[in-house]
C-alpha cells in the first residue's frame, strides 16, 4: 500500500511545521508536503509532487486559497484532487465554500486528530 500524501499550503511556516510535526506523532498512513505559498505549490506540481488532498489556507499574500482552488479545479490533472479549506477566517462567508472548490471548510484553530478524521472520510471516498 503506497502512502498517501497531503499537500499543506499555509504562508505561517509555524503552522506548516506543526502540522508535519503533530501527524508524523500520530499517523504514518500520510506524507505531508508542505508549500508556504500559493506559487511553491505549483513548483511541487510541476515538479510531478502529485498529493492524494489538499490542505489549503484560504488568506496567503501572494495567490489566496480561494484562487489556488480554482486554478487546481481548472487542470485536468488535478481538478479531482480533494480539497480541505483551512482558515482562521471566522466569518460566515468563507464557510460558505462554493462546493466545486472544496470537500470541507475546517477553521483554525483545529484538533489534528479531527482533521485527521476528516482526511480518512474524504480519502475513503
Amino acid at each position: 500500500m503506497h502512502m498517501k500524501k497531503i499537500m499543506v499550503v499555509d504562508d505561517e511556516q509555524d503552522f506548516l511545521f506543526t502540522i508535519k510535526d503533530v501527524f508524523k506523532s500520530f499517523c504514518d498512513e500520510y506524507e505531508l508536503i508542505t508549500a508556504k505559498s500559493g506559487i511553491q505549490y505549483l513548483k511541487l506540481l510541476e515538479d510531478n509532487q502529485i498529493p492524494d488532498l489538499f490542505l489549503l489556507d484560504i488568506m496567503m499574500p501572494d495567490v489566496n486559497g480561494w484562487e489556488v482552488a480554482r486554478k487546481l479545479r481548472q487542470n485536468l490533472k488535478w481538478k479531482n484532487i480533494p480539497i480541505i479549506f483551512i482558515s482562521a477566517i471566522g466569518d460566515r462567508t468563507s464557510k460558505i465554500t462554493p462546493i466545486e472548490l472544496a470537500e470541507e471548510f475546517i477553521e483554525k484553530p483545529f484538533n489534528m486528530k479531527d482533521l485527521k478524521i476528516k482526511i480518512d472520510e474524504i480519502l475513503k471516498k
